[in-house]
């Protein structure tokens, strides 16, 4: 698991996510879709934490070597349904 996550605002709700393992850095786009960070009561200024955690997220269940070069929230939301939805509420809550 890695064991820090770069986040870069790019800005229309986009960020630049670099993570560093044993054979280099990956690189990937996220892309904070509105209605999963309305969904989990995040406020618009949280989301850079929602995809810092949604990374980590990710992260704990795929290599990092595996992370497309882009990720939408959307598409975790409908690959992990409601797990990934409680799961994200949980950890932004608890922080």
């Amino acid at each position: 698991m890695p064991e820090q996550f770069q986040i870069e605002p790019m800005g229309e709700h986009d960020y630049l996510v670099r993570v560093r393992y044993s054979g280099g850095v990956i690189e990937s786009r996220f892309q904070a879709s509105p209605a999963v960070v309305d969904e989990l009561d995040a406020a618009e200024a949280d989301e850079q934490r929602v995809i810092e955690e949604t990374a980590l997220y990710l992260a704990e269940r795929q290599p990092v070597i595996d992370l497309p070069p882009m990720v939408d929230l959307d598409d975790v939301a409908a690959a992990y349904g409601d797990h990934y939805i409680n799961e994200m509420t949980r950890r932004l809550k608890d922080s």
